[in-house]
């Protein structure tokens, strides 16, 4: 064409297949391109034969130059910011020519079949999937997770790690600071270094709920998450072993890349369809991937029997932290049935999660297997925001053209702009992804150390056992002192994996209380079993920590002794914020001059006792983990007075 400034795409105008593919080029490229069918242009070009048009897309660059097939593909993506590198590798590697243009020549003899086959799984729409609306909501969620968690810490903190709280801030990083010096800024990363008193813990759980609320509204999406992120960390670190969970890690890695995926403005946007930096998704997806996908793979690296047999879920309803009324009545079904839901477990944690870069219909099949797999979760086990914050990760599989179907038209801003449409300039984009390519291989390293360090050589195939060993010699070796050592601190790039080992008994600590060493009276957690005849119940996505961490506590009393004698002594004193945590003080107008810890086995009750008796668990005491403590005389007539 004379004059013509824009390459021109020329393809088969009759071909559904062909139409089809060039509206997404169109979409992509933009005005960069120009696009013609050869129906009405192949006179213009009498030096290509019109064989060549029939049979293969062809590209003409202002200058002359005629490219075809997979060739002319590549130089065609090569007009569009940050996909030039499939035209590199096509020019530059070995043996990426020649298997491009046979898959394209396979692929052009059978357009019907394959006309049909992107039909179904990309739907009608041939555009480009767009991810404006999905991040939308996501961030909306993220912010209510937030809420919800800061929202539930602050109902707690002072018990947990105040000034009379069971593992006081000021002691731990007084502890630090002697160990570490001026490092103890890196090696424990918290604001809470400017004052640990209770006044400055509840002010930072007050800043985490506005935070949570700018993010609802969409004020300063980047700005609010660094904010949000950094206050949940200092909390975090000063935590211990009550803020020590995976949720929590999971949490903080959530929003560090969200920072990647946010909009970089100041006022709410309406929500619209568009286009979202690809780093900030790709980042998102990759987290996803990687929670599910090491949540399954480290129960069979564990080597536990209970995995490999399909019968981990026979003990797991009734010995889990925090069961439901639904997981009793889940623990009863029939073994065959566990063993079905064993195997499906394994399909939705290993198999699903390699459908998440898949095309659009199967990556939207995906993201409701696994909303699935999280209510399933959700309805036999109390996990916190953990099952609602898993669901949020998925949202992003979720493009906006499945949005758009779901949300009122109201809510959507304006038309839906073109794919192509970018807010950030090319020094931005390529800062993006370079910070993106920077958080993956930190992240990847963390994936492996959490598979090397699960395995048991002695219970698994050579080979798998090998791949490890060499992953460990050549990555980890150098990657974990240097690398994930220096980022652990900061708790954001983590591997997961809940359950590997499956635990076969339900062990509980009860706390008793005495004035005389005759008469004992238990303190009750208000969520973990206690009374045999009080019903499972549901307490998500609110986390009541000493409750959780009383089941840790049962596994390895000893390992948790220096925590537990910190809640002796607090009960000993009477602190009201330790004892809020309990449902009820059993001595109200005085603490008890002893404590005790009594060590009890529970189990679930069958059906026939529970309709007989009304009690959902039955139990046997053990004996007692310590003899009864008493404060020092002094102390306890201080307390008296």
């Amino acid at each position: 064409m004379p004059g013509r400034e824009q390459p021109l795409v020329v393809y088969d105008g009759d071909c559904d297949f062909c139409r089809r593919w060039v509206e997404r080029w169109r979409l992509t490229t933009g005005e960069r391109v120009a696009y013609a069918p050869y129906q009405e242009v192949a006179e213009q070009f009498p030096e290509v034969p019109r064989e060549s048009f029939r049979t293969a897309v062809v590209l003409i660059t202002p200058e002359g130059e005629v490219y075809s097939g997979a060739e002319a593909v590549f130089v065609l993506l090569s007009h569009v910011p940050g996909c030039r590198w499939p035209m590199w590798a096509y020019r530059t590697l070995p043996g990426v020519a020649p298997v491009s243009e046979g898959v394209y020549r396979f692929v052009a003899r059978h357009r019907h079949g394959f006309s049909g086959l992107t039909r179904l799984l990309w739907g009608a729409d041939p555009a480009p999937s767009t991810f404006g609306l999905a991040r939308w909501f996501f961030l909306r969620l993220l912010a209510v997770v937030y809420l919800i968690a800061f929202v539930s810490l602050w109902t707690q903190i002072h018990g947990l790690v105040g000034a009379k709280g069971i593992l006081p801030a000021a002691e731990l990083l007084e502890a630090v600071a002697g160990q570490v010096g001026s490092a103890r800024y890196w090696q424990l990363p918290t604001i809470c270094w400017l004052d640990s008193g209770d006044a400055f813990l509840g002010g930072l759980c007050a800043i985490g709920v506005a935070g949570s609320l700018l993010l609802l509204i969409g004020f300063a999406p980047k700005l609010v998450l660094a904010l949000l992120w950094a206050v949940y960390l200092s909390l975090v670190n000063v935590g211990g072993a009550f803020l020590s969970f995976q949720w929590d890690a999971l949490l903080l890695e959530t929003s560090f890349l969200a920072i990647f995926l946010a909009p970089a403005t100041i006022l709410p946007r309406t929500p619209s369809r568009e286009q979202v930096p690809g780093a900030g998704r790709w980042l998102v997806w990759s987290l996803l991937f990687k929670l599910m996908f090491l949540s399954g793979v480290t129960k069979l690296l564990s080597g536990d029997p209970t995995w490999r047999q399909l019968t981990a879920l026979g003990v797991h309803y009734e010995t889990q932290p925090l069961p439901t009324w639904i997981g009793f009545y889940a623990h009863h079904l029939p073994q065959w049935f566990g063993r079905v839901s064993v195997a499906g477990m394994f399909i939705f944690e290993i198999g699903v999660p390699f459908l998440i870069m898949a095309p659009r219909r199967i990556r939207h099949a995906a993201a409701a297997a696994l909303i699935l797999f999280q209510a399933l979760i959700a309805a036999t086990g109390n996990y916190g925001f953990f099952n609602l914050l898993s669901v949020i990760l998925c949202v992003m599989l979720l493009d906006d053209q499945l949005l758009a179907r779901l949300t009122p038209a109201r809510w959507v801003a304006g038309k839906k702009p073109a794919a192509t449409a970018r807010s950030a300039n090319r020094l931005v984009r390529r800062l993006g992804w370079a910070g993106a390519a920077a958080v993956v291989s930190v992240s990847g390293l963390a994936f492996l150390r959490e598979m090397t360090r699960t395995q048991r050589p002695d219970r698994l195939p050579g080979p798998v056992v090998g791949f490890l060993q060499r992953c460990d010699q050549f990555l980890l070796s150098w990657g974990d002192p240097y690398v994930l050592e220096f980022c652990d601190p900061f708790r954001t790039l983590n591997g997961y994996g809940l359950f590997r080992v499956m635990t076969s008994r339900r062990s509980e600590i009860v706390v008793e209380g005495s004035d005389d060493l005759l008469r004992w009276e238990e303190y009750e957690l208000p969520w973990k079993p206690g009374d045999v005849t009080r019903r499972p119940r549901f307490v998500q996505p609110h986390q009541p920590r000493l409750d959780w961490q009383m089941w840790f506590a049962a596994l390895d009393p000893h390992r948790n002794r220096y925590w537990l004698n910190g809640l002796m002594r607090r009960i000993l004193e009477g602190s009201e914020s330790v004892l809020s945590l309990f449902s009820e003080n059993p001595f109200p107008d005085h603490p008890p001059r002893y404590v005790r810890l009594s060590y009890y086995q529970y189990h679930f009750t069958d059906l026939a006792q529970k309709r007989r008796s009304g009690a959902w668990w039955r139990r046997e005491r053990v004996g007692v983990l310590v003899t009864p403590l008493s404060l020092p005389p002094t102390e306890a007539a201080e307390i008296q007075e």
